[in-house]
């Protein structure tokens, strides 16, 4: 059975490197165009997350796949913090800090799969892409939160959270031990 990729892009998706700057519902601000659709890539990443984590090849037939994968390994990494939070507040505050911190950005050296990843060609593409990836960690985390915490006794569910222990491609966006 193949793994679950995104959704066609347009043709005129503009490039970040060898990634697709794809359409984003969300209320931070970057470089990503505003979505009007119902769905985008946070909302495929969220709902494909559950069954591509137990693939560990996936064939790249896009830009956007590139992007789809990124934003599953950050998810993986969303759950590791969500799943020991106490509260949605503090699951807030978690992704928040998560999606704001110093990361690495693809092609750089450190990151997993930089071998699919270009490097950027000049020092502007790097600071979008930097941008880019900012927002794009900053959504998907809010979105995770609201999946994980029951309304009712604002605990973690167990469903979203018994995925931690998968690695998408057996790779993590966190070093070993983290």
């Amino acid at each position: 059975m193949p793994a679950y990729h995104s959704s066609p892009m347009d043709p005129d998706t503009k490039l970040i490197g060898n990634m697709a700057l794809l359409p984003i519902r969300s209320q931070f601000k970057g470089p990503a165009p505003r979505e009007t659709k119902d769905t985008d890539i946070v909302d495929e990443a969220i709902y494909y997350l559950k069954s591509n984590v137990f693939f560990k090849n996936y064939e790249i037939k896009n830009e956007a796949d590139r992007t789809l994968i990124y934003t599953t390994l950050y998810l993986s990494e969303c759950l590791k913090k969500l799943q020991k939070c106490n509260s949605k507040s503090q699951g807030e505050k978690e992704m928040y800090t998560l999606g704001v911190t110093n990361f690495l950005t693809p092609g750089e050296p450190g990151i997993p799969l930089n071998t699919i990843y270009a490097q950027p060609a000049s020092i502007q593409e790097d600071e979008v892409m930097r941008t880019c990836l900012q927002q794009l960690r900053q959504e998907p985390g809010l979105r995770r939160c609201e999946n994980v915490f029951a309304p009712q006794d604002d605990k973690p569910s167990k469903w979203p959270t018994c995925f931690v222990r998968r690695q998408f491609m057996n790779k993590s966006l966190s070093g070993p031990g983290q």
